[in-house]
């Protein structure tokens, strides 16, 4: 294990939460103005995070009706996030799926260069009908078909960034960034990824995922070392462990109830409102993750979930907090600060791509508090040692594929 941890922020509109912009003291539209990401943005260089993360969607969520969305499209974000700043890095999620290979390459190629080497990519394949209706298709690609794109898009444009002569920035080319736990994700990862963003509830199950995307990149002739593995993290902080719990429970509460249900209705592939609240979830509705379609990564989260902790519909909304599936961790900043370095030094995480509760006062309370606590334990830097995002994440330049393969068309709509 390396001696300190990776910690970006991931900047999801309002919070994590599904009612993080109905907070007291939030203002619920911010996320649609520019200064919103550009105000969190220097508060977690100041903090000297590694990256700010930007997750994305190519399409109008109808959840929007419920909750504040994920409004501007990230490459258009980051550009002004980083005339703005000096060296955090900067994280955009952009499809392979509904997107064009060569154009891509050339747009990330050009905010690498124009950031100063401060750019990466996290490579999504796109699930669910709503973005496959946006680009005039009746139904999303297949599971495996997406990822077989995915990796020779990538390759792709990795080898269109190697091939510069002109325009490179001082840390080589982007970083490839890969968020999917699935089968097919798990081979992407290994084949193509630095960093991995990965989902996970249990400290083993995250050691094993984390050993295999290790192994997995060796088998490819990659280093080991080459690949960091960032999980989810969500955060409810208070200055003590009643005040914390107290800001949970109000979140909770304040998370719409149709939002809760449509989103764990989309994540699982049935219907949610025909179960009664109050009794166990129906463990035998859910399929084996391979044969699930959508994001197999929070179906895996959620069907784990309702293994281990049988949990009833309303207790299964309330653990997921209306939100992605990604572990809550709720306590003092001591008690935070305790799960990161258990994690850490478990060899579970390389570090985390920490989503706030709430923004931006969640981020507020982890740059604040969380992080002074682990730089008191030598776990986390206390200045930037290099001015790019591979130098923030101890990362080279791995060499590019020679001759990438032809990247597949979209299957007919």
């Amino acid at each position: 294990m390396p001696d300190q941890l990776h910690l970006n922020v991931n900047i999801l509109n309002a919070g994590v939460f599904g009612g993080s912009w109905r907070l007291p003291g939030t203002d619920p539209l911010a996320s649609y103005t520019i200064d919103h990401y550009t105000s969190i943005a220097k508060k977690a260089e100041a903090a000297k995070l590694d990256a700010v993360f930007l997750a994305d969607g190519p399409l109008l969520d109808p959840a929007i009706r419920h909750r504040a969305g994920n409004n501007l499209e990230p490459s258009t974000v980051l550009a002004r996030i980083a005339a703005q700043t000096e060296r955090i890095g900067l994280i955009g999620t952009l499809s392979s799926s509904y997107n064009d290979p060569d154009e891509l390459a050339r747009r990330l190629g050009d905010l690498d260069y124009a950031s100063g080497g401060r750019f990466g990519w996290n490579v999504v394949t796109t699930a669910g009908p709503v973005a496959a209706r946006n680009f005039g298709r009746n139904a999303e690609q297949a599971h495996a078909y997406r990822y077989q794109r995915a990796a020779a898009f990538t390759e792709h444009a990795v080898a269109s960034w190697a091939a510069r002569t002109s325009l490179v920035s001082p840390q080589g080319r982007p970083v490839v960034v890969q968020a999917g736990g699935s089968s097919d994700g798990r081979r992407l990862a290994a084949r193509v990824a630095e960093v991995v963003f990965s989902a996970d509830q249990d400290l083993d199950h995250a050691k094993a995922f984390r050993a295999e995307l290790r192994a997995g990149a060796a088998a490819h002739g990659r280093s080991p070392d080459g690949i960091v593995v960032l999980p989810g993290l969500s955060t409810v902080i208070g200055s003590t462990e009643v005040e914390a719990k107290a800001r949970r429970e109000l979140l909770d509460d304040l998370l719409p109830d149709v939002y809760a249900r449509g989103r764990l209705s989309g994540q699982v592939g049935f219907d949610v409102g025909e179960l009664d609240d109050d009794e166990p979830f129906p463990l035998d509705r859910l399929l084996d993750p391979d044969e699930a379609g959508g994001s197999q990564t929070f179906y895996r989260m959620v069907r784990g979930i309702v293994e281990r902790e049988r949990p009833t519909l309303r207790q299964l909304l309330r653990k997921l907090g209306g939100g992605f599936g990604h572990r809550i961790v709720t306590g003092t900043p001591e008690q935070v600060a305790d799960d990161i370095e258990l994690w850490f030094r478990s060899g579970a995480a390389d570090g985390f791509n920490v989503m706030p509760d709430v923004l931006p006062s969640g981020l507020d309370d982890f740059a604040d508090h969380v992080v002074p606590e682990l730089q008191r334990r030598g776990l986390f830097r206390r200045e930037y040692e290099g001015s790019t995002l591979r130098s923030h994440l101890g990362l080279g330049l791995p060499a590019a594929p020679a001759a990438p393969g032809p990247v597949p068309a979209l299957e007919a709509a």
